[in-house]
């Protein structure tokens, strides 16, 4: 390791980051923006119908553009931030999302509006990545877990904060104002960026793997737009069938290369480590249940409970403030040199799985039981998150920090477009088993629409909280035996390295 290296990476050294704590803030605030645009459009799709008169499917890919392009991205943009900078990258992204969002706030039709959302996706890749990367560099192993899990909170609130600060610019302004609000927060944090983070890079300027990247590009493009598009056309439906098949094909020819690759973009051989093999699996599978159970719950507070969107939305934010409390504590950060990392995910993940329990079989008649749930969850994902981000970071040479970075997102990804697919499947093979034939087989709007008095129509509200139900408890067992495999893989990791 070089000098400059060595200074990056011990705070304790003269001069080395003593404004290291601030520099996590301005990333995180960056980090957040980014964040919210995968939900505050969300809540603006009656006003974006009115004025631009878009069709349902033009709102489908104004919200979906922006997540396909930044996942399809992650792990080029992570490789990029190695090679070329992730200081350049981090600033990159920031400009090219705050010209996104111009773009977007001033958009006069569908199509550019659309346009717009692409490029932010762009920007927001280069800074999913980067962030991490940054973090890991200018923290040593004291403090890392602690600042990974501050990191992590950002994650939780923006994911929860979306539709609500949405739903509040739009009580005020007009639709484009959700994306010019982005553009003080880009122009603060280029300039913060810009004198405050240190440049960091692989020092060995490994060529660019240029079919690496458009393969991981295509593929995981192809894979995510068949997770998000399974639920409107069905998981059966030719077009779903053919994209998920094109990005499997595509992925695993990307396997092949970066095994032969005399540069990689992500050597495969970091597979072969128990450690980081153990906190992938942990990561994909705390994903699945969080954004699944959140997919089941916000059903199941609007169509059994009857609230609206709205406050079916500030009910599950309890979840999120529970992340935030916790990690902003340092709870997560202390538990981990006490408890070791295996047992720390462990526990986090048996109260995930415990939480999406006691949703499933307190909550299905009143809210008491669904709160009680989201503040176990939100305990669960504070203990859990942290650790395995760690974990997947320390299995990677410091050099490697980007892709890192872009593996922890796409896991992210795919854990998200699996706990909707997995669970909202389980949800509807239920609700169709207990209610037959062709009124069985349509949403719950449509078999209430079809129903004959209101005897029925309780009944087939009672069969789609039975539905909810096993669908939140197979969410629950996923992340039991998920957490349960993950922890054994770190502690034979750690066994493995003391023998």
């Amino acid at each position: 390791m070089t000098a400059t290296a060595a200074e990056q990476h011990d705070p304790a050294l003269p001069g080395a980051h003593a404004q290291r704590w601030l520099i996590l803030g301005v990333i995180c605030l960056a980090q957040l923006t980014v964040l919210l645009d995968n939900t505050v459009l969300s809540v603006a799709i009656p006003s974006l119908t009115g004025e631009l008169h878009a069709s349902t499917s033009d709102v489908q890919w104004m919200i979906n553009a922006y997540s396909l392009v930044q996942s399809g991205l992650l792990l080029s943009a992570g490789s990029a931030s190695d090679r070329y900078g992730r200081k350049k990258m981090l600033i990159a992204g920031l400009a090219l999302f705050g010209v996104g969002s111009l773009v977007a706030g001033l958009a006069q039709s569908s199509g550019q509006l659309i346009a717009a959302r692409a490029g932010m996706g762009v920007g927001g890749a280069l800074l999913l990545t980067t962030t991490l990367a940054v973090v890991v560099q200018i923290f040593d192993d004291a403090e890392r877990v602690k600042a990974i899990g501050i990191w992590s909170t950002v994650s939780s609130l923006g994911f929860a904060a979306g539709p609500l600060i949405g739903g509040a610019m739009l009580n005020h302004f007009w639709w484009g104002s959700i994306f010019l609000v982005n553009i003080p927060v880009a122009a603060v944090g280029l300039i913060a960026v810009a004198r405050l983070v240190p440049e960091s890079k692989n020092p060995s300027g490994d060529r660019p793997d240029l079919v690496g990247a458009l393969l991981s590009t295509l593929g995981m493009t192809s894979a995510v737009y068949a997770i998000i598009s399974g639920p409107e056309h069905g998981w059966d439906s030719g077009r779903v069938l053919l994209t998920a098949f094109a990005g499997v094909a595509v992925l695993t020819g990307f396997v092949l290369w970066e095994l032969h690759a005399p540069h990689p973009m992500l050597d495969m051989h970091f597979f072969r480590d128990q450690r980081f093999t153990g906190a992938v699996a942990g990561a994909v599978l705390v994903a699945f249940g969080m954004t699944g159970s959140l997919f089941l719950l916000t059903q199941h507070l609007q169509f059994v409970l009857g609230y609206e969107p709205l406050e079916a939305g500030l009910r599950t934010a309890p979840l999120a403030l529970t992340v935030v409390a916790l990690n902003l504590t340092g709870l997560g950060a202390r538990l981990v040199p006490r408890m070791g990392t295996p047992a720390t995910i462990a526990t986090g993940m048996g109260l995930l799985s415990a939480g999406l329990a006691a949703i499933a079989l307190l909550g299905r008649h009143g809210y008491g039981g669904m709160l009680l749930g989201l503040v176990v969850m939100g305990a669960g994902i504070a203990l859990a998150m942290p650790a395995m981000a760690n974990a997947i970071m320390s299995a990677i040479p410091p050099e490697k920090a980007g892709v890192g970075a872009g593996v922890n997102g796409t896991l992210a990804e795919f854990g998200n477009g699996l706990g909707v697919a997995v669970l909202g499947a389980v949800l509807n093979s239920r609700f169709a088993a207990l209610v037959p034939g062709a009124v069985g087989a349509a949403s719950l709007p449509a078999a209430l629409a079809a129903a004959e008095g209101p005897g029925e129509r309780a009944d087939i509200t009672d069969a789609f909280a039975s539905g909810l139900e096993t669908g939140q408890l197979a969410g629950a067992a996923a992340v039991l035996a998920g957490g349960l495999l993950a922890a054994a893989l770190l502690r034979r990791a750690e066994r493995t390295r003391t023998d």
